[in-house]
């Protein structure tokens, strides 16, 4: 018990400071928007510190399962946390904008940051870095499907009919994601995987970094830190969004911030695990965790969130703005075309970084 408590601080830490939370929620809301946005500034950082732990079990899983599987339980993690954070914010929240903003947010962190970062960390150290090009091929083309079905189309399409293409767009993505789950773990799971030399070959399914400590490798206890993890980040993400809305009343940030935040807090574990990949040579790791992050996140967080709108009739808007459409389009081109030759280098991951960088700007500028 004493070497659990240890392994798991972090999730003992951030339990009670959900409960500390809940009994001095009114004195903080009353301090003052500068105290409410201190406060919601931490509780983003102590829900990372979650999801971090969250992503590690899932990685322990993910270890014992191997690739392509390893890979699933990851994203699916990620997306997880997500849907909770978003169905949460939702209830709070009178922005119609929300769910959209963060889907695309997501796939520029995924895409640009994630993949850029790492294809240019791992090209200056490695040079060029191999992968099975079909899974790029595969994962690009099914993000484009998705997110045209479900952000683009809807531009298109009249409010007094929406309810109707909501619902065509959930069944549409379901069907997308039942197809691709079976060709991801069936015949064509050969797709995602990579066969490295042995001497580059790392035991564990991202990055190779395998548990050492029979306790820390319990299916058991992993399945159960995952989903007290995934309820304390619900009850912390309550906080955190009555915080942040005082917070920011009135100061002016851009609209889409929240949805940025959202996006970041579940995309951080993956960071680190895609970027411990790409520094030990490991590129298909890196290219099934940001682009299947991304996938998954289209693929699963709209039918949910649709879903809940359509059964609470909230105000839901998926098309995305001009701007978005553009960086979005550009940012699946120059995935089309780095991810088309089954290596990547700096220059390629560059590319990516600089979008991101520009989606940052953008960002920044309200747009």
């Amino acid at each position: 018990m004493p070497s659990l408590i240890r392994q798991e601080k972090f999730l003992l830490a951030a339990l009670l400071v959900a409960i500390g939370t809940y009994l001095v929620e009114h004195t903080i809301l009353e301090a003052g928007k500068t105290a409410a946005l201190l406060a919601a500034i931490a509780l983003i950082l102590v829900i990372v510190l979650v999801s971090t732990r969250v992503a590690h079990h899932a990685e322990i899983l993910a270890h014992k399962v191997g690739d392509p599987y390893g890979t699933m339980i990851l994203t699916l993690s990620a997306v997880a946390v997500e849907v909770i954070i978003l169905a949460i914010l939702m209830s709070d929240s009178n922005s119609p904008t929300l769910v959209r903003d963060t889907i695309y947010s997501a796939v520029m962190l995924d895409i640009n940051g994630i993949l850029g970062l790492a294809a240019l960390l791992g090209g200056l150290r490695h040079g060029e870095q191999p992968y099975n090009d079909n899974s790029g091929k595969t994962y690009g083309v099914m993000i484009l499907t998705a997110m045209g079905i479900s952000m683009v189309v809807p531009e298109f399409i009249p409010m007094d009919r929406w309810h109707y293409y909501s619902a065509f767009t959930i069944c549409a993505m379901i069907a997308l994601y039942a197809l691709f789950l079976r060709m991801q773990v069936g015949p064509h799971s050969y797709f995602f995987s990579y066969s490295y030399p042995r001497a580059a070959a790392k035991p564990a399914a991202e990055g190779g970094h395998a548990p050492q400590d029979g306790a820390e490798g319990s299916t058991a206890k992993s399945i159960t830190v995952i989903l007290i993890g995934v309820v304390l980040i619900g009850a912390l993400a309550e906080f955190m969004s009555a915080f942040m809305g005082t917070g920011l009343a009135g100061s002016g940030a851009p609209p889409a911030l929240m949805a940025v935040v959202v996006a970041g807090i579940s995309a951080a574990p993956e960071i680190l695990t895609a970027l411990r990949a790409a520094l030990r040579n490991r590129m298909q790791a890196v290219v099934n965790i940001a682009m299947g992050a991304s996938l998954s996140t289209v693929i699963l967080t709209v039918p949910v969130m649709e879903g809940i709108a359509l059964y609470t009739g909230q105000p839901f808007v998926m098309a995305m703005t001009s701007v978005q459409t553009v960086m979005v389009t550009i940012t699946l081109i120059a995935a089309a075309i780095n991810l088309n030759d089954g290596e990547t280098n700096a220059i390629e991951g560059m590319t990516h970084f600089v979008l991101f960088a520009t989606f940052i700007m953008l960002t920044m500028l309200g747009l």
